[in-house]
């Protein structure tokens, strides 16, 4: 419960974080100095000024004591405490407090207390209130002396300057270090940009800097990034290669189909057509989509529109039901084509319609494409996202046949947009509703 708590306070981002390694320890190291050593050293100085003008307090109590009577008392403590710089009034001109006063923050005035009560223990009420100044009564044969004066006698003078030089000096330091360790936070921030834009989709320009191990950990992220590129290059070429080998003898297979009789051909031209169908699905889907074309800004409402009604004129049943929001996306307008058509495809394969709807978000893009069919229990829509997955008794198969790659394709698609794909109920129309969430 308390490290869960910790977690949802610390800050989350690199440089809060190491914003707190900075500040945190010269933090408690001044707080460390300013109780162990500053408190100790001032308490110590000001118990060792108390103790001498306890001395001098104590000469005019004698000089006041001795005196034969209260006239020749009050102007030998008059004389004494002119010349020790203290106000000695005989008897008492002002009334004491019931009790010693100080202000709460004043912790050097509880020790000059406690001094004063050592050497006097008869001594009456003594009053700190006032910051400057030092006021109490000693009972004498001739009555109560009132004795006051200056407070800095007793106290160590500035005793704030250390704190504010201690304070100035820790935020100069960290200010300091906060530029040095920023130097070094700026590389894993381009890294983690290079990174995450290569997660989209999005090459951009990267060149490892920073601390050794950076540049290790960067060069590292280079190679990776070369060598996914080399593969999606030669897998696209290869494909390429097996697909015009593949659809000359198709070609040839259906030109000698239409020269048959139309009964006996037809049987076979659909087998020729499902796999001239199936291989543009293998292919679709092997092919990829990192390197076929740059994302760039598009009207992602303008685009689904397009999709919506070229479903339309191929006689499938879908509407576009809502759009929200309004603005443009960084897209591979291609890409996001496809995988939205597969989804129209499979809502209208196994259902009667399709709605889609469109809303622009802040930072993400959703786009929902719900239908009125069977849908996919809820233990098997990870399953229904695999390359070559049929869900025969969840999905009405005699719709059609299919590849079990429609939903892997749009799920590839949304992740190289730095998105996902999710399946869930359609509250509206009862069936399956497929969303594709992508990052602006």
């Amino acid at each position: 419960m308390i490290s869960a708590t910790i977690k949802r306070i610390l800050p989350r981002g690199l440089y809060g974080r190491a914003a707190l390694i900075l500040i945190v320890p010269i933090l408690a190291l001044q707080l460390v100095v300013s109780l162990a050593f500053l408190q100790r050293h001032f308490e110590g100085v000001t118990r060792q000024m108390t103790r001498n003008i306890a001395l001098e307090i104590a000469l005019i109590s004698d000089a006041v004591t001795v005196a034969p009577d209260q006239a020749t008392a009050a102007a030998a403590a008059a004389r004494l405490g002119e010349a020790l710089a203290m106000t000695v009034t005989l008897p008492a001109a002002t009334e004491a407090p019931a009790a010693d006063r100080r202000v709460f923050y004043d912790f050097s005035g509880r020790i000059v207390i406690a001094t004063l009560r050592q050497a006097f223990a008869d001594m009456g009420p003594i009053d700190l209130y006032d910051l400057r100044r030092v006021r109490f009564t000693l009972p004498t044969p001739h009555g109560a002396v009132e004795i006051a004066f200056d407070r800095g006698r007793v106290s160590a003078s500035n005793p704030h300057q250390l704190l504010v030089l201690m304070v100035v000096a820790g935020l100069l330091m960290t200010l300091i270090a906060f530029f040095f360790l920023r130097n070094q936070l700026r590389p894993i921030r381009r890294l983690a940009r290079a990174a995450e834009e290569f997660g989209k989709g999005r090459i951009v320009p990267y060149k490892p800097s920073g601390a050794v191990e950076v540049r290790s950990a960067g060069n590292a992220f280079l190679d990776m990034r070369a060598r996914i590129e080399r593969q999606i290059e030669q897998r696209t070429l290869l494909l390429s290669g097996v697909s015009h080998d593949l659809r000359t003898p198709l070609t040839r297979l259906k030109l000698g189909l239409a020269m048959l009789d139309e009964d006996e051909a037809r049987p076979m031209m659909r087998d020729v057509d499902d796999m001239q169908r199936l291989l543009d699905d293998f292919l679709a889907f092997v092919r990829g989509d990192a390197t076929e074309e740059a994302a760039e800004p598009s009207d992602p409402v303008a685009l689904v529109t397009a999709v919506v009604e070229d479903a339309r004129r191929a006689g499938q049943a879908v509407v576009l039901h809502s759009v929200e929001g309004r603005g443009e996306a960084m897209l591979r307008a291609g890409a996001v084509r496809r995988a939205l058509e597969n989804l129209i495809g499979n809502a209208t394969r196994y259902g009667t319609r399709a709605e889609v709807s469109v809303a622009i978000l802040e930072r993400a893009l959703r786009i929902s494409v719900e239908d009125d069919g069977p849908g996919i229990p809820k233990h098997r829509r990870e399953e229904a996202m695999r390359p070559f997955t049929r869900l025969d008794d969840a999905r009405n198969q005699d719709r059609g046949t299919g590849t079990g790659l429609g939903l892997a394709i749009a799920a590839d698609i949304a992740r190289s947009h730095g998105g996902t794909l999710r399946l869930g109920d359609s509250a509206r129309l009862g069936g399956l509703k497929a969303e594709i969430v992508l990052a602006r």
